[in-house]
């Protein structure tokens, strides 16, 4: 994405019939709607309103300067007058950045008593925007359709979310990625069409020695870990073996150096995404446990055992995020509390959940880890905030990526967690457990997951509208037999859309 403040382009439909009077109140008014969405403080980018447009030439030159501007994520279209369809089909045709319809007008109140045909001509939207539904149908535009007025904070809130999902779109078309080894040996979820991934999403998957990377490790000089270690003191409860002069600071000054050499590397390349592999660890003393955990709280994507499919998710997720409260993290279902009626998922991971899904101070400790053959490692250790979330993961089905998002409540754990090592959350998965985990066994959704706390469902569905990814929704309503139903049926739709 461009280093320029991300922006959604205004654009307002109308034709010359008019006359200059009529068009310049259409051009006034037009603007004024834009400052409302821009003063509003609810969207996370830039409104920059555009001429009205007016003819055929005029509107497929705004969509060529969409599309090339860094800095436009997606543009806004209204037709606030009758703009006849025709003349946006080379426009449309040639639109490559998200759509969204807004369907207006100027006015939240008719004026009863004094509407006569001049106002009549001024306030057509729900004339000219059915037309302009129309042509989006017939050319089979992506889009997002919003009705209503300005003022309103739903209609608001439906556009900010659109514009979250733009923002991560646009993030992912730049986004490069570094795994450090591969997957984890004979693990299927985890691999995927990574040229695919490229034309779909934008992002460059590659692999990198781990030991490319314990060169740049091995390099940090003991000033920046001390910077580092300090930092540690202030934002966490260190224990006190891995303080300065306790029988295990210098685990804690190695963890250091990790995530120093770690977010060298990183910054250097370009990437703001990254996989790890417990499996291949080349020349590191230590499995990256805390150093992940600081860094996906930085905003960086990751996935364990080079699943670099979530580490996209998760990346594009943080960017939706930026801004809200709640957080979001990678995440992995990992085993389940079946007392009738009280029906709990614990999820964790080996050591990498972010600290962003918690408002507690984490505790950083070590101990020992059984899976790769190293060191103890260093990690924060915490459980998540109760609040609602999602789970979503994203898998490759072979002839399409598929997103599946469970709606979650988290909640507390029924007890504490005294003997368990790691970062940790319990959930409630709507509408219960069997049925969720059921219908995401269905859809062939991934075991690594993005939990967020930040986002939700509406931001995930523009998301996956934009990237033309399937997207299958476990929520309160979710049943089994209609919900495998509905995978038939979107598999279908996908293969047709795909083409032959």
């Amino acid at each position: 994405m461009s280093d320029n403040s991300p922006e959604v382009w205004f654009l307002t439909g109308s034709q010359s019939l008019y006359g200059p009077e009529t068009l310049d109140q259409v051009a006034a008014q037009s603007q004024d709607i834009a400052a409302r969405l821009a003063a509003s403080g609810d969207l996370p980018v830039d409104v920059v309103w555009k001429p009205v447009l007016l003819d055929a030439d005029a509107i497929h030159r705004q969509i060529l300067e969409a599309n090339s501007a860094p800095e436009c994520v997606g543009v806004i279209a209204w037709m606030h007058t009758f703009s006849p369809a025709k003349m946006w089909i080379a426009g449309l045709d040639a639109l490559q950045q998200p759509l969204l319809h807004l369907h207006t007008q100027a006015g939240m109140e008719l004026p009863w008593s004094t509407i006569d045909m001049d106002f009549m001509n001024l306030n057509q939207a729900a004339h000219g925007d059915r037309e302009f539904g129309y042509i989006q149908a017939r050319l089979g535009i992506a889009r997002k359709t919003v009705a209503g007025h300005v003022n309103s904070p739903v209609v608001r809130q439906r556009i900010a979310d659109w514009c979250r999902a733009a923002l991560g779109r646009a993030d992912l078309r730049g986004l490069r990625l570094a795994r450090f080894g591969d997957n984890m040996r004979d693990v299927a979820v985890t691999e995927g069409d990574k040229v695919e991934a490229q034309l779909r999403f934008g992002v460059s998957v590659n692999t990198y020695g781990v030991n490319d990377l314990v060169a740049v490790v091995d390099d940090i000089g003991e000033e920046e870990i001390d910077k580092l270690v300090a930092e540690y003191a202030d934002l966490f409860r260190v224990v006190p073996e891995l303080l300065p002069g306790g029988e295990r600071h210098d685990a804690l000054r190695y963890g250091a150096r990790i995530e120093a050499g770690l977010g060298t590397f990183l910054e250097d390349g370009g990437f703001h995404a990254f996989t790890t592999n417990f499996e291949d660890l080349g020349g590191l003393r230590q499995l990256p446990g805390l150093a992940v955990q600081r860094l996906m709280a930085d905003g960086y994507g990751f996935g364990g055992e080079g699943d670099w499919k979530t580490s996209v998710l998760l990346r594009a997720t943080k960017v939706m995020a930026a801004g809200l409260p709640g957080g979001t993290s990678f995440m992995e279902d990992y085993t389940y509390h079946l007392v009738p009626g009280e029906e709990k998922i614990l999820g964790a991971h080996m050591l990498e959940v972010c600290p962003s899904i918690t408002s507690s101070r984490p505790s950083l400790e070590i101990h020992p880890l059984a899976i790769g053959g190293r060191e103890d490692p260093v990690r924060l250790r915490f459980t998540a905030d109760p609040g609602a979330g999602v789970v979503a993961g994203l898998s490759d089905l072979g002839d399409r990526f598929r997103l599946t998002v469970n709606e979650v409540d988290l909640v507390e754990p029924d007890a504490p967690l005294p003997e368990l090592p790691v970062a940790c959350a319990v959930w409630e998965p709507r509408p219960t457990l069997a049925t969720s985990a059921e219908a995401w066994l269905m859809a062939g959704a991934p075991h690594h997951t993005v939990l967020s706390t930040a986002v939700g469902v509406d931001v995930l569905s523009d998301f996956a509208e934009m990237t033309a990814t399937e997207i299958a929704v476990i929520d309160a309503d979710t049943r089994p037999r209609t919900f495998q139903r509905e995978l038939r049926w979107s598999a279908a739709y996908h293969r047709l859309a795909g083409g032959i």
